[in-house]
């Protein structure tokens, strides 16, 4: 049996991060790979194949150069499914090589196969290549194996016009009409990346507003920029029934309405992905959607078994799990290194317009009784908006009105994952809106949005004391 310090299962965000971190401290470490590429659903099946498409969206539509230049835009004839999904192909490629590269680079064990725990130390793995079991010992276990889309037993996914999020990629052909059911961050993503393609969306979903979680401006701006892509957005709206007939496939709604599609994406959230792993022979349960329970230390109930990044649930980004990872491996072999994963993080959504947001939203402020006030700055306002032809853009502020700490960021328009990471800093340090009314941002860049948000925000902060002493 091969002992290592370290076995790893996935090499996802999580996995290769985690993996790497105790190897660039001298552990010998052991990664397991079912698949036959590594990157996990992070490279190969979800984040970055999205983002690369709807980078492949915009490039195909003019959807960025309407703005410029008046240009009608629609998708060009003849695009087939191969010029969709060339750069992705590109992509993934690269990136699947920068992964393979890093392992080989800490000199980690790569064995590609499928992992089962034979008992707490004991990793048994069938190898994808048809060779002998090769049982592992590890004195530490990390779980990194990820999520899987969630399916619904009512969804006739044996319809080959039928999708989840990740089959969505092998599609044979794009569609002049898609149901997508679900609002939630793939749903809507997907959604505009394909409307922008000229497909005819219909979006459907229970809940009354899209993405919850974004402060509720912003989840409008949202509806808005949907809807001038001609996305029939269906909100509240439930799903009775996906019925494939010959030549389109029926979406039976609640409200007693039939839609007819030629394809559907089902994009209902995502499950743990432990299917398999022979967690309860360890003693390690896992909940309904198939999520490990860890604690602050990314432990599970087995103290040397560790899981971090979408296995273990909320918030499931890339960037969090391989942070989580770090953290589990510095716990696990005592490194003093990086003890905790930043209690703020940003979250991004690559819509079109692309979204971002990092801390509190207008509506969490008034849950939680904390006195705030917002300052805004449009791109229309802003000279880069106005050289690169993005007028709908925001940039919002909130912060507390007693000080002026900033507590909340908030962009919708393009480059907001990048742009969100200036107020994070901010917030980091405990900073307020002063910091922007205080530096000096190039010209003409987005950033200086910034500046004109917090101006604004002190325009509202006056307005509020003055109406205050008024009462």
């Amino acid at each position: 049996m091969e002992r290592y310090d370290l076995v790893v299962i996935g090499s996802g965000p999580a996995g290769e991060k985690g993996a790497a971190q105790a190897a660039y401290f001298g552990k010998r470490v052991a990664l397991i790979e079912r698949a036959p590429w590594v990157g996990g659903a992070g490279v190969n099946t979800g984040t970055i194949p999205s983002k690369t498409l709807r980078e492949t969206a915009l490039y195909f539509s003019g959807l960025r150069q309407r703005g410029l230049y008046g240009v009608d835009y629609s998708i060009k004839r003849n695009l087939t499914v191969q010029d969709f999904m060339f750069r992705e192909l590109e992509v993934v490629r690269s990136l699947r090589e920068v992964v393979t590269q890093n392992i080989a680079r800490h000199r980690i064990d790569l064995i590609h196969g499928e992992a089962t725990f034979e008992d707490p130390h004991t990793i048994r793995v069938v190898r994808s290549d048809g060779g002998e079991e090769l049982p592992l010992h590890g004195d530490v276990i990390l779980i990194a194996t990820g999520s899987v889309p969630a399916r619904s037993r009512e969804i006739p996914f044996d319809d080959p016009r039928v999708y989840d999020s990740d089959e969505i990629l092998n599609m044979h052909r794009i569609p002049r009409r898609l149901g997508i059911i679900g609002a939630g961050v793939i749903g809507c993503e997907y959604t505009t990346i394909f409307a922008a393609l000229g497909v005819r969306v219909t979006l459907i979903d229970g809940r009354d507003r899209l993405l919850s979680f974004l402060d509720a401006e912003i989840s409008e701006r949202l509806r808005l920029q949907m809807q001038f892509l001609k996305v029939d957005v269906r909100l509240p709206e439930g799903v009775q029934r996906v019925k494939p007939e010959k030549r389109a496939v029926r979406i039976d709604l609640k409200s007693g309405e039939s839609l007819r599609v030629d394809g559907v994406l089902f994009a209902a959230g995502r499950s743990g992905n432990t299917r398999g792993l022979g967690l309860e022979r360890i003693g390690i349960r896992v909940g309904e959607r198939g999520h490990v329970a860890v604690n602050e230390a990314y432990q599970t109930t087995v103290p040397h078994v560790y899981a971090a990044g979408d296995v273990i649930g909320f918030p499931a980004l890339a960037a969090t799990s391989m942070e989580q990872a770090r953290v589990a491996m510095v716990h696990a072999f005592d490194l003093k290194y990086k003890t905790r994963v930043a209690p703020i993080f940003p979250l991004a959504m690559y819509t079109i317009p692309e979204i971002a947001m990092v801390g509190e939203t207008e509506e969490s402020c008034r849950e939680k009784g904390i006195d705030y006030c917002v300052g805004r700055a449009h791109y229309r306002q802003n000279a880069r908006g106005q050289i690169i032809g993005d007028l709908a853009g925001e940039i919002k502020l909130v912060f507390r009105m007693a000080d002026k700490t900033l507590i909340g960021v908030h962009v919708i328009g393009e480059s907001a994952s990048e742009l969100v990471h200036v107020g994070l800093m901010v917030m980091e340090l405990g900073g307020t809106i002063d910091v922007f009314i205080n530096t000096v941002f190039n010209y003409p860049t987005l950033g200086d949005a910034y500046k004109y948000a917090a101006y604004d925000g002190l325009g509202n902060l006056q307005r509020h004391r003055e109406a205050a002493q008024q009462r």
